[in-house]
């Protein structure tokens, strides 16, 4: 009998950094020594008790990769998942050695814990935490999910990548089999629990790599992984979506009806997740159909897809919406077993099937029915970096906040050292906004500078319909507000009093000349900025926001008679409102009509139709 303290070696404590351990060193060297004697793969453990410490309880699935059983820990009076992998040529060294590693890295509520790893003769034992629950593959299939609860699982599994990639730990097989969701969940971020981490990549490890090589599940791999190229980060969050998109749906747009049909959608456009599912909000469709873009540097971010799966259960759905039969079947689900097949292939044992013991000689190892996806590709990946983590990838032409605010400033100093501190304070207030910015904002918002610019043309009135082709509403909001602040703002800087000289609605009543404030902060602040602080600039801007908001709702892009008189109305409404929002709510005298308000309005009911039309109707 060995001795259990000197076998049951655990791979609990992660390496501070991402470089490769010592420890982890070891853990190879342990595996790759521990070759089978003859004949010891037939071998079964003495009784029912494993490594003198658990005992099988349950056989809850077997396949290539091992068999994965419920058992009781004898020592710590807990049910815990046993997965047991033979080593040698009919099992996988390799791939139990990158499980091991890549769980010992990790420690997240949805992840799957492991507990304990070691190599013991002809045997490699993983020891995992034991999820009360069912895969996402299986409610899927059951139909029994509601919105809210996949937004809540996908927000799960966004933090547990999250926080796999912060510290060197690449999924690469993330699916619907791999995701458990438990019965009964507890503390935030366990709503769902990522499991099997064999195929995962790890930063600073290139034992296990071999070029060229593809590891992963056809139809939820990214379009570099499948050409076998570098996979990094942004291959975890296109199958993250791509699993989101097929719990919302019902349907994986990738999987054909074989294998080289699945083959031929891999790297094409897929439909949009917003006409399959128009009653969702827009900027959580968007979300993910651009998260599962087949180019690596269109798919944004995981942080800017959990923030907009957290946006939207805060806001909620209104009716949920549930398909098929509200009952779950129950069912105990374990890290590391391959996907249950009640739904869709024979189950691997009847619940009534009594515990078997190791396979012997005359017994051979029971495998598991190989689903024609599965088979596609076995072997693993090309490293993706080299050294260290790799980070998150910001949103393309991003900088950050201060860089923008650091700028305005520096052009406010530049105008008070030319002799103009009344131009430098306009230059402030109109900076004001940029501390609204997000931390990483990107130079969309610069567009607000159209707003004076088709002023000087006679058309700010196209303004609006410019901010209304940003993605997202709250985008589209703080466009139309900022543009219209900026376009009162240049009002008495760049335009005159005379009605052609006007930009928009002209600057307010008992404005001075250019040449008598410019010099003077405080003529700047009393007669300049003093008299723009009131509530008919207030209901302009917000009539601005507002209208950029409804233009995409009132642009489907399915009729172009209903289009037409959608954005002519819309238009009509924007440019009669603007005088009296600005004169009429303020108590202030009625201002003359808008400068260019037809031919604006015109020009914005070109672009926005232009715009539809190229984007395709929703």
């Amino acid at each position: 009998m060995h001795d259990p303290v000197d076998s049951l070696r655990t791979l609990l404590h992660a390496p501070p950094r991402w470089e490769p351990s010592a420890t982890e060193e070891a853990t190879r060297t342990r595996v790759a020594r521990a070759k089978p004697a003859p004949g010891a793969a037939q071998r079964a453990p003495a009784g029912r008790l494993v490594l003198d410490r658990y005992s099988l309880l349950e056989r809850l699935g077997s396949g290539g990769f091992g068999e994965v059983w419920r058992a009781r820990d004898e020592l710590l009076h807990r049910e815990v998942a046993l997965k047991r992998i033979v080593l040698g040529p009919d099992g996988d060294s390799e791939r139990a050695t990158r499980e091991a590693l890549a769980a010992a890295r990790l420690s997240h509520p949805a992840i799957v814990a492991l507990y304990e790893a070691c190599a013991v003769d002809h045997a490699f034992y993983l020891i995992s935490e034991l999820v009360d629950g069912q895969t996402l593959a299986q409610l899927i299939g059951a139909a029994v999910l509601e919105d809210l609860e996949v937004l809540e699982i996908g927000v799960a599994l966004a933090g547990a990548l999250s926080h796999a990639h912060a510290r060197g730990v690449i999924h690469r097989d993330i699916k619907p089999q791999n995701v458990l969701v438990p019965h009964r969940p507890e503390g935030t971020g366990g709503a769902a629990k990522l499991t099997d981490f064999g195929g995962a990549s790890l930063v600073g490890e290139d034992a296990l790599t071999r070029t060229g090589d593809v590891l992963g599940t056809l139809a939820y791999m990214a379009p570099e992984q499948s050409e076998g190229r570098e996979v990094g980060v942004e291959a975890d969050l296109y199958a993250l979506a791509l699993v989101l998109y097929e719990a919302l749906s019902g349907v994986n747009p990738v999987r054909g009806p074989t294998p080289a049909a699945t083959a031929r959608r891999i790297g094409t456009e897929l439909e949009p997740l917003e006409r399959r599912r128009r009653d969702l909000p827009r900027e959580l469709t968007r979300a993910l159909d651009t998260a599962v873009a087949p180019s690596p540097e269109d798919r944004e971010t995981l942080d800017l897809l959990r923030e907009s799966l957290e946006e939207t259960l805060e806001r909620g759905l209104g009716r949920a919406r549930r398909r098929g039969d509200p009952r779950r079947s129950d069912s105990r689900q374990v890290a590391g077993m391959r996907p249950p097949k009640e739904l869709t292939r024979p189950p691997l044992a009847t619940p009534d099937a009594p515990p078997s013991p190791w396979p012997t000689a005359d017994r051979p190892a029971q495998r598991e029915e190989a689903h024609p996806l599965d088979a596609f590709a076995q072997r693993e990946g090309p490293e993706p970096l080299d050294g260290l983590a790799p980070p998150a990838r910001p949103r393309r032409g991003t900088l950050p906040r201060g860089l923008w605010i650091g700028c305005a400033l520096a052009l406010a100093v530049w105008q008070a050292a030319s002799g103009s501190p009344g131009v430098a304070l306009l230059v402030l207030a109109a900076s004001l906004p940029l501390f609204a910015l997000p931390r990483r904002a990107g130079p969309s918002w610069l567009s607000a500078a159209l707003a004076p610019v088709l002023g000087l043309a006679g058309l700010a009135a196209a303004y609006p319909a410019i901010a209304g082709q940003a993605g997202r509403w709250r985008e589209r909001a703080a466009l139309g507000a900022l543009g219209y602040w900026w376009l009162t703002l240049a009002e008495p800087l760049i335009g005159s009093s005379s009605p052609a000289g006007r930009l928009w609605l002209g600057a307010p009543a008992g404005t001075p000349a250019r040449t008598v404030w410019e010099g003077s902060l405080q003529s700047s602040a009393t007669h300049v900025i003093g008299p723009m602080l009131n509530l008919g600039v207030l209901f302009g801007a917000a009539l601005w926001a507002a209208a950029a908001v409804m233009l995409p709702w009132v642009l489907r892009g399915r009729s172009a008679a209903l289009d037409l008189v959608g954005v002519v109305m819309w238009s009509a409404a924007v440019v009669t409102a603007a005088p009296i929002l600005a004169a009429g709510l303020s108590g202030h005298a009625v201002h003359p009509g808008p400068r260019g308000a037809v031919l604006g309005a015109v020009l914005g009911a070109m672009i926005a139709v232009a715009a539809r039309a190229l984007r395709g109707p929703v």
